[in-house]
């Protein structure tokens, strides 16, 4: 967006109260060759048709939660941009455990925080090089501590592996290792307004309790496949379409998620 810096975007929005949109998409697994399959699409194909939809919603800043690529490539990448570069606002995104995060930060630099008008989103590295499950580790977690300290704005918190149990138990076990850790640090923190994850590849909401009141956790559809919610072992959900998830910003917080034909 003209006039806009890295980190900050203006409101475009004229009313009593300044509304904010932020658009997550996720786990795009997208390859070199913009024609290769996945198990049930064409993953580009998909990500395109997202980006569409996206693109009518006009958001104020788009945020990928991570696994933007399948194959690690350089041209993956660069496809992702490409496309998200349409978009009239800014956009971020994180690594995912699919994803080679030397290669992506050469295509699009990644932010660790971004100011929401009186708001923060924090962006989190959860990646565990060459495995699939996450953490966040030691370092990061005295870090996190120290970045909510610092500043007592409300505060949004984006990473890729979901810091709590989503009701799958193959997907429960290639969750955030140290989520424990991460609720501990955020346990001494009043204004955290949401958790939003990928790698889950479905739509997902759930409350945790916190000292501080509940705190929820939001997942997003991926614009590639869908995974079966619910499922004991891996499963595709071949009836559920790719989507995206849409976060109104005012004096609380709305959210819905929106599917897109493909």
């Amino acid at each position: 967006m003209a006039g806009s810096r890295p980190g900050t975007w203006p409101f475009h929005r004229s009313a009593r109260i300044a509304l904010m949109r932020l658009i997550q998409i996720s786990d795009c697994h997208l390859h070199a060759d913009p024609a290769a399959r996945s198990r049930i699409g064409i993953p580009h194909h998909q990500f395109v048709r997202v980006i569409e939809a996206v693109a009518s919603w006009r958001p104020d800043m788009v945020l990928v939660t991570g696994d933007v690529s399948q194959d690690e490539t350089a041209a993956s990448y660069a496809l992702a941009a490409r496309e998200l570069a349409r978009l009239d606002c800014p956009w971020y995104w994180l690594p995912g455990n699919h994803d080679e995060p030397a290669r992506m930060a050469e295509c699009r630099a990644f932010e660790d925080s971004v100011t929401l008008g009186q708001r923060r989103l924090l962006l989190l590295d959860t990646q565990i090089p060459g495995q699939t499950h996450g953490a966040l580790g030691a370092a990061r977690l005295e870090a996190l501590a120290e970045r909510l300290a610092e500043d007592d704005r409300p505060t949004l918190i984006a990473m890729h592996h979901p810091p709590i149990g989503v009701g799958s138990r193959w997907v429960d076990a290639l969750g955030l290792v140290d989520a424990e850790a991460f609720w501990e640090v955020l346990a001494t923190h009043e204004r955290i307004e949401a958790i939003l994850c990928g790698h889950i590849h479905q739509a997902f909401e759930y409350h945790r309790a916190t000292p501080h009141g509940d705190v929820p956790v939001y997942a997003c559809p991926a614009t590639s496949d869908q995974f079966l919610p619910g499922a004991e072992t891996f499963a595709v959900d071949a009836a559920a379409l790719p989507g995206f998830r849409v976060l109104d910003l005012d004096d609380g917080l709305s959210t819905r998620v929106e599917r897109v034909a493909f």
